[in-house]
């Protein structure tokens, strides 16, 4: 069952158990796979990530207008979307993805941050934030 299905198969369960907020979540996350699907895209993963960051950001930006609220009920659309991601990678984890990336690349330096992303991306597959991923390799380059 791929996660379309999945989040549709949760929207009934949620509507008969009366869970408004989780509805409206799912229905959210739902309707963006489906146009994604109808435009042929095809990594749903990348299309959670992607709602998960415009409600992340939105909460944001509601707290920085004084709807401490809306900022609320945004993050909890966010987490109900993060839920059907795969889990993230640990500082562990991501730590040796970009040391072997560091290797396979030969990188020396800063300048050399480009070939590293280009090589780690691939290997952590959605499993991180690039802002993570970028954050530890200038990390590792900087030593």
């Amino acid at each position: 069952m791929g996660i379309l299905e999945q989040i549709q198969a949760d929207t009934r369960e949620a509507m008969k158990a009366g869970e408004r907020d989780r509805v409206s979540a799912l229905r959210l996350a739902a309707d963006a796979l489906q146009k994604d699907a109808k435009e042929g895209g095809d990594d749903e993963v990348a299309v959670l990530r992607r709602e998960r960051k415009r409600r992340l950001e939105a909460a944001d930006a509601y707290r920085e207008a004084g709807s401490e609220e809306r900022a609320g009920a945004e993050e909890t659309e966010a987490e109900v979307i993060a839920s059907y991601l795969p889990a993230e990678l640990s500082d562990d984890e991501l730590g040796q993805l970009v040391a072997a990336a560091v290797d396979e690349a030969g990188a020396a330096g800063p300048q050399d941050m480009g070939k590293v992303m280009g090589a780690v991306m691939p290997k952590v597959d959605g499993r991180a934030d690039g802002k993570r991923v970028s954050a530890a390799v200038r990390e590792r380059l900087a030593s």
